[in-house]
C-alpha cells in the first residue's frame, strides 16, 4: 500500500471517529469546547472520512489528499476572515483552533500529496 493511500485511510478513520463522537459529545477537547462541533459538521466529518476509508482501499489515495489538503487551507483562511469566520462559527461551529486545526491538517495533506510518490 503506498504513502498516500495509507495516508487517506488512517486520516479517513480519525474523521470517521471525530463524527461519531461528535454526536455523542459536542466538545471534543476539553471542557472550555477547544474543538467543539455541531450536527453538520459531524456529517461533513463522516462523508469525509469514508471516503478516505474507500479510497485508501480501493482508490487513490492522492486524489483525497489533494482535495482535503486544499479544504483546509480554505478553511483555514477563510476562518481569519472577519464575517466569514462569524458564518462559520454559526453554521458549523468553527472556532480558532479550529481554524488553525484546519491550516496544519491542510498543509499536512499537501505535504503527502506533493511530497510523496503518486502511487
Amino acid at each position: 500500500m503506498s504513502i498516500q493511500k495509507t495516508f487517506a485511510l488512517v486520516l479517513g478513520l480519525v474523521l470517521l471517529l471525530v463524527g461519531v463522537l461528535g454526536f455523542i459529545n459536542n466538545s471534543l477537547v476539553g471542557n472550555e469546547g477547544y474543538f467543539g462541533t455541531n450536527v453538520y459538521q459531524d456529517v461533513l466529518h463522516l462523508i469525509a472520512g469514508a471516503f478516505g476509508v474507500y479510497v485508501g482501499t480501493k482508490g487513490e489515495g492522492r486524489g483525497y489528499n489533494l482535495s482535503l489538503g486544499w479544504i483546509g487551507i480554505l478553511l483555514g483562511v477563510l476562518g481569519f476572515i472577519p464575517g466569514i469566520d462569524e458564518m462559520l462559527s454559526s453554521w458549523l461551529n468553527i472556532n480558532t483552533h479550529i481554524t488553525v486545526l484546519h491550516l496544519v491538517l491542510g498543509v499536512l495533506f499537501l505535504i503527502v500529496a506533493y511530497g510523496t510518490s503518486r502511487d
